[in-house]
């Protein structure tokens, strides 16, 4: 894969963008008409918690909640669409499936709303497929993330904050991990502009090379040597020893005369 498709395109911010307006209509709409969608998050280990899987990280508790969130969902689902064009929109779906799967099996006995999960498997999956594939793009973009969500991974332990779901987020760094290894480690190339960039480059056979000698002096290419043509010897069958005699006729009446005379005949 070469480095150039890495492309701007207005799904990367489209996306991040229309997906955080629409957690906030969905909060608007929690307080225009007080519905309480707590009822849908993850309640573990329950049939009815279940759904929420699929409906917590569109869900939550206030405003405050929901701004933490909705920047860096904006930064790493840009990252992710720009980075990852090809994969981000099964990292996206199947990050939501498997972080929530897991909190419904490890979670405790509570509604686990948020898009919190979502936020460490966005971070986990750009950490460490960056690390894997050894592409100094990539590997920049996951130092860069340390640099700016490091701190969260605190809040993968218990008993740090009883108010937040440590659960939601350790099954969000593991999701993200797990997902590295489900999609095929991509392979970047750089773009070739230069003859001695390629693997097949000779340097003997380079016009440029060739007006340097061994210890790196300017030298004057070697005369090229003149070949003598060999003559082409005439086939005796196209000799003639007659000689042939032309005559220029200067009356033009007279070659008219003589046509026509041939056309009567």
């Amino acid at each position: 894969m070469e480095e150039n498709n890495f492309k701007f395109t207005n799904v990367v911010i489209g996306m991040p963008l229309f997906f955080v307006l629409f957690l906030w209509f969905i909060y608007w709409l929690e307080i225009r008409f007080s519905f309480d969608f707590d009822d849908n998050g993850i309640l573990p280990r329950t049939a009815s918690g279940l759904q929420g899987i699929i409906f917590s990280p569109f869900i939550h508790s206030n405003i405050e909640h929901l701004y933490n969130n909705s920047i860096p969902l904006v930064v790493l689902l840009a990252a992710l669409f720009f980075f990852y064009s090809k994969e981000a929109w099964g990292i996206l779906v199947f990050g939501i499936l498997l972080s929530g799967s897991l909190t419904w099996l490890i979670g405790r006995e509570n509604y686990h709303i948020g898009a919190s999960s979502l936020i460490y498997v966005l971070v986990s999956f750009i950490f460490f497929k960056g690390l894997q594939t050894q592409y100094y793009r990539l590997v920049a973009l996951s130092l860069t993330v340390v640099v700016l969500y490091g701190g969260m991974v605190w809040y993968v332990f218990p008993k740090i904050d009883d108010t937040i779901s440590w659960e939601g987020h350790l099954s969000g760094l593991i999701s993200g991990l797990v997902l590295t290894f489900f999609y095929k480690k991509t392979e970047f190339k750089k773009v070739i502009k230069y003859d001695w960039e390629r693997p097949d480059y000779n340097s003997a056979e380079d016009k440029f090379m060739q007006r340097f000698d061994e210890n790196g002096n300017f030298v004057n290419l070697p005369k090229p040597e003149i070949e003598e043509e060999n003559q082409t010897e005439i086939n005796p069958f196209f000799l003639s020893s007659t000689n042939v005699v032309y005559d220029y006729i200067e009356n033009p009446e007279f070659v008219n005369e003589k046509n026509e005379s041939k056309l009567e005949s």
